[in-house]
């Protein structure tokens, strides 16, 4: 009988033990690209990213542009063009279709490192500033909502407003 009760015992401590546990077992949800987008420094990036790629994308054109100039003249005039000459400008438009191709590879490449640069810091200091907050509240988990299918909105905080707060924007 003692060790019935004992064991009763035991599992009732365990029980309110884990309830206790429970209630001081925090969580948040943010949408950290909300975050993102709302920062000061996030309006100045894109409007450089996006210049950055218009001047990639103009450069390119021009390319284009002149490689059908000159794709376009060689149609034109292939008919009464010698072998060699002819040769010679067929080997002219694929190096030109080459580097048209090779510059679009480098932009690309180009593109991404200027995204990367520029927006790396506005994502380090939007983490920071979510860090902050979970730690400043007590947080255990901190969970990004593009990757949730569900979030209990009663039971899960809502740290945005917080972090929002925390980096300075107005909401």
């Amino acid at each position: 009988m003692k060790k019935v009760f004992g064991i009763l015992l035991f599992a009732v401590l365990v029980f309110t033990a884990q309830d206790g546990f429970a209630q001081s077992f925090k969580t948040g949800h943010i949408n950290r690209d909300d975050i993102i987008m709302t920062m000061p420094d996030y309006d100045s990036a894109m409007k450089k990213y996006n210049a950055f790629g218009q001047e990639l994308t103009n450069a390119l054109e021009l390319m284009q542009v002149e490689y059908n100039n000159k794709l376009d003249q060689y149609v034109k005039e292939s008919k009464n063009l010698t072998d060699l000459v002819k040769a010679n400008k067929e080997q002219e438009l694929a190096d030109m279709q080459n580097r048209i191709n090779n510059f679009q590879q480098q932009a690309q490449v180009q593109l991404q490192d200027k995204q990367a640069e520029l927006l790396n810091p506005i994502i380090e200091k939007a983490t920071e500033a979510i860090n902050t907050v979970a730690k400043e509240g007590g947080f255990i988990y901190i969970y990004d909502v593009r990757t949730l299918v569900y979030v209990d909105t009663v039971k899960s905080t809502d740290i945005g407003p917080l972090v929002k707060t925390k980096l300075g924007i107005k909401q």
